[in-house]
């Protein structure tokens, strides 16, 4: 793997694009809104990349850099339609594709072991949901092995005695 990476927010959303989880890394806590709004504003650009994309039929997950800001943001779609948004700090270090892909397959990985524990979604409607409270939820105690794994993988990705 090629230079540490420092990751500061990781975004989950539903195929409906509402939140499903919300993880900041970075220091001060200040800026978890910050997170919220790059993860809402990436939805935009996933958008155009899916249109553009069903053009050419590309079936990949993986969708690339999407902008930058003060971070590096970068999307990734699970065949289910969630989206998975990671937002990289900014360095000189160039970031490979190969790495944020193995960030996105962890990431993707720790979601799907969660949703498939048959006990944590006992109470959720069919797909034709109106309350989504329930996706929401991820911050609820039954998601702690979730956000746990989550923030492993951070801790993973990030340089040792960076991360918080």
């Amino acid at each position: 793997m090629g230079p540490p990476l420092r990751l500061n927010a990781v975004a989950f959303v539903s195929a409906q694009n509402h939140p499903i989880l919300i993880r900041t890394f970075s220091q001060p806590k200040q800026d978890e809104l910050k997170y919220h709004y790059i993860a809402h504003t990436s939805l935009d650009v996933i958008d155009e990349r899916i249109t553009a994309a069903g053009a050419t039929k590309s079936t990949g997950c993986y969708l690339g850099l999407l902008y930058v800001e003060d971070v590096a943001v970068y999307g990734f779609m699970t065949p289910t339609k969630v989206k998975i948004i990671i937002a990289l700090e900014l360095s000189d270090n160039v970031v490979r594709d190969a790495d944020v892909i193995t960030i996105f397959k962890a990431l993707h990985t720790a979601y799907r072991r969660s949703v498939a524990n048959p006990f944590l979604r006992l109470n959720v409607p069919s797909d034709n949901v109106t309350d989504h409270s329930l996706l929401v939820a991820a911050g609820g105690q039954k998601w702690k092995l979730f956000r746990q794994r989550i923030d492993e993988i951070c801790g993973a990705v990030t340089l040792p005695g960076a991360a918080a």
